[in-house]
């Protein structure tokens, strides 16, 4: 009986001793966000991520979730994604900027009402175009959690909202399409698409000079010669009667995709815009000097590069970004309904 007791305590001991040596180290760490790498593209500039948002898994998942919830609406009704659609590179039929590569831009919406990074235009979606009611995200189910895992934070406000909005929108990054991968010496270009791109980085076509940086934008602000007699454009953000009738420069990756075209959606399609390059631009005292034959009214250009015209732009697309699930809605099997749920 003693050997049977002492060889109990024996094989207790041991895998209490067994337990204890598998257990892992205790991690000082384990409330903290997990980091997130971001990849800049190659070719692509410095990405400016502020040092008091660094990317983090839980920060990104957040960010996704708002995007697509219209609990920051005052209203309930609309939510970034509602406008913002994946399959239109992340743009409207309100012709609004598409979310592309805004990782990239210093000036945000039309006008450039807001600049600096992407956490300034995120703030001005939630405190001015949504109105969110902070009570009601305090007040959900999840969210509360959720912030305080990705910032710590027991209240949120609208810069937390804005800042897991701005980590998510750096996600959206577009660098794979064909011309992409014509860069990275991957693929090469059809006839009429090499003619395409001989006319667009040419005096000719007149294209590169607002489009011709790897991000297909300068990111700046041009009258491009929609009316004779435009309208304010950023003079009304400026004050400065120059900037009448300029508009920012759109990003033409995804273009095929992107329609209606300008800042006001007046032209319907890639046809329409390069007509209008070729035969209608119009002259006024503002127009931008890089138009250089707009007293001419345009470029003038024949069919056949016109259309050559067309399937270059076309070799814009990146079909892996329109169908990237890490950016699709993460409610679509509940209909936006149970991320709705608030607290009793």
């Amino acid at each position: 009986m003693k050997k049977l007791a002492i060889l109990t305590l024996l094989l207790a001991g041991a895998l209490f001793l067994m337990n204890f040596t598998n257990k892992p180290p205790p991690d000082p760490d384990n409330n903290k966000p997990v980091p997130y790498e971001l990849i800049v593209p190659p070719g692509f500039p410095y990405m400016v991520i502020p040092e008091d948002n660094p990317a983090t898994v839980e920060g990104i998942q957040l960010g996704r979730m708002l995007y697509y919830d219209p609990i920051l609406d005052k209203e309930n009704i609309r939510a970034c994604a509602h406008c913002h659609l994946q399959e239109t590179s992340f743009s409207c039929l309100d012709n609004c900027l598409p979310h592309v590569n805004l990782a990239w831009n210093n000036a945000f919406l039309w006008k450039g009402k807001v600049r600096g990074v992407l956490e300034n235009v995120m703030l001005f979606e939630v405190e001015e175009f949504f109105k969110t009611n902070l009570s009601k995200i305090n007040a959900h189910g999840s969210y509360p959690g959720l912030f305080k895992k990705a910032f710590g934070t027991d209240t949120i406000t609208s810069k937390e909202i804005a800042y897991a909005l701005a980590q998510f929108v750096r996600t959206l990054s577009s660098s794979n399409s064909k011309w992409d991968k014509v860069i990275r010496g991957e693929t090469t270009l059809t006839q009429a698409e090499s003619r395409g791109r001989d006319l667009f980085y040419s005096e000719k076509g007149d294209c590169f000079h607002c489009h011709g940086t790897i991000l297909l934008t300068d990111n700046y602000f041009h009258n491009n010669g929609l009316d004779s007699m435009p309208g304010k454009g950023r003079n009304e953000i400026t004050g400065n009667h120059k900037d009448r009738g300029k508009y920012k420069t759109p990003t033409l990756r995804n273009i095929e995709f992107t329609a209606p075209y300008m800042h006001d959606g007046r032209f319907a399609s890639l046809r329409d815009v390069i007509d209008f390059y070729s035969e209608d631009v119009k002259w006024s005292p503002t127009i931008d000097p890089l138009m250089k034959k707009a007293h001419k009214g345009g470029v003038h250009l024949n069919e056949e590069e016109k259309s050559n015209l067309i399937s270059f732009l076309k070799t814009f697309t990146d079909t892996t970004f329109l169908n990237n699930p890490d950016f699709s809605n993460p409610f679509k099997d509940d209909g936006y309904r149970t991320h709705n749920t608030r607290k009793n």
